[in-house]
């Protein structure tokens, strides 16, 4: 599904990521992201997703075959890639259902739905994100995916600023983001996820995980004897 090969990242002129390589294959293996501080994690992600500041000096993206290194970030989204933002902007104007609405592509009842599921439906009529709660923020956050519908998952830090409460259904959400509820052989969506404390582990098995130190990928390992 995707392959990131000998990835190069400037940000602000400095490189950050250097050389890296990052496998995932189809079949919806859920694959976790660790590493220090400042080791690269989240500008990875971005770079995969395609955010302009980030700048791909060397190395190749490809997505289900095609070659998105070049791409704008919505021509990744529509390709099947999404993402769930660490710390994501307040947006005054933009009320969270008319956004839902929009991404639905016309079936604004099961957007309706998921926020249902969510503990949301009471936030449609306000703001994206404005005087949201960390838990709340990632409620919003997983309810956007969930309509979307990516083949590709990646979250950064989903369990940043949650408590326990929250981090169940929040858990729970995201293990249906990526066919953990589907048999192991009728999975198809993806996940790579970014964690520090690996609480959001109690709820979804990681197929693989990838330790970035320093903008390079140090080690890895997978379960279950895949490769």
């Amino acid at each position: 599904m995707l392959n990131v090969e000998n990835l190069h990242v400037e940000v602000g002129g400095k490189e950050v990521i250097h050389g890296v390589d990052l496998r995932i294959p189809e079949g919806g293996e859920t694959h976790v992201l660790m590493g220090p501080n400042g080791s690269g994690k989240t500008t990875l992600l971005r770079s995969i997703m395609g955010f302009s500041n980030y700048t791909v000096t060397k190395g190749r993206i490809t997505f289900r075959g095609h070659d998105v290194t070049e791409l704008p970030l919505h021509e990744r989204a529509r390709y099947g890639m999404g993402m769930m933002f660490q710390r994501p902007p307040t947006i005054a104007g933009l009320k969270l259902g008319k956004l839902l609405d929009v991404m639905s592509g016309g079936t604004p009842a099961k957007a309706y739905e998921y926020a249902e599921m969510m503990n949301m439906s009471s936030f449609l009529d306000r703001d994206l994100n404005a005087n949201f709660s960390g838990g709340e923020i990632k409620r919003s956050e997983v309810l956007q995916l969930m309509v979307q519908q990516p083949d590709l998952v990646m979250l950064d830090e989903p369990e940043s600023g949650v408590d326990l409460e929250n981090i169940a259904l929040i858990g729970r959400a995201i293990a249906r983001l990526v066919d953990k509820d589907r048999h192991i052989i009728n999975r198809q969506k993806s996940g790579l996820i970014i964690t520090h404390t690996g609480f959001i582990m109690d709820y979804l098995e990681a197929d693989a995980g990838h330790m970035l130190c320093n903008g390079e990928i140090r080690c890895r390992g997978v379960t279950r004897g895949k490769y």
